[in-house]
């Protein structure tokens, strides 16, 4: 870790800051010789990925659990792990070599108490499907997965009413609520909004947009059949 970075992770990771050593030393090991994090990604292991995503728990609220979409070596919803031990967390991902990675790095860092990994995609997640139970969260985070509307449509079905979307994002935050507001209202989300995350702790903060599940809109229903005046369906 750059000593510059020290006070700021120590901030936000407290008396686990060891653990997060821990998964760092795995990102850029193990993950690098996998492909799940590029080699010029490693020398910024930390002010890029690791404290950008720890300081979004100031938006996540106590013993919560937390749903990562397209997780893949773990971000955010591993760093959000280790930040916060009263969460319960499940890291979604379909790819193999991803979630075979994340299995083996929930065992290193002992984190099979609060930390499971569901292989599949959100809407799989959602719907319960092959054989598995519906999954819900009280939030739902992405880092970097797609844009606002495709991103509403995969992780509000996974939000209980009430729950909130926590995505990351970059600059463009502003533009893509404006461009999508329509969209996520009709899946039942509330008004988007920006938070910065980890002011005056990080530079630049985390760019977070969040949107409550205000309501729960299932999957369009199929158009009712017409009847003749008898009550016969025309044939």
């Amino acid at each position: 870790m750059p000593p510059e970075l020290a006070p700021a992770a120590l901030t936000l990771f407290g008396d686990r800051l060891d653990l997060a050593a821990a998964y760092a030393e795995l990102l850029v090991t193990d993950g690098v010789i996998r492909g799940l994090i590029g080699p010029r990604e490693a020398p910024r292991i930390w002010d890029r990925h690791l404290l950008n995503c720890a300081a979004v728990v100031e938006r996540i609220p106590a013993n919560a659990t937390v749903l990562d979409v397209g997780s893949g070596a773990g971000l955010p919803g591993m760093v959000l792990a280790i930040a916060r031990p009263d969460l319960t967390v499940t890291l979604i991902e379909p790819l193999a070599r991803r979630t075979s990675f994340l299995i083996e790095a929930v065992e290193r860092l002992g984190l099979t108490r609060s930390v499971r990994v569901f292989r599949g995609r959100a809407d799989e997640a959602a719907s319960g499907s092959t054989g598995r139970e519906p999954i819900s969260g009280d939030v739902v985070t992405a880092r970097a997965v797609a844009p606002l509307d495709r991103l509403a449509a995969w992780c509000l079905p996974l939000a209980v009413r009430g729950g909130r979307l926590l995505a990351l994002k970059g600059s463009s935050a502003a533009a893509e609520i404006e461009e999508h507001a329509d969209v996520v209202a009709r899946l039942g989300g509330g008004s988007a909004a920006v938070h910065f995350c980890g002011v005056d702790v990080i530079d630049p903060p985390t760019t977070v947009v969040e949107i409550v599940r205000e309501r729960m809109v299932g999957p369009p229903r199929p158009a009712a059949s017409k009847r003749s005046r008898g009550g016969a369906r025309r044939r």
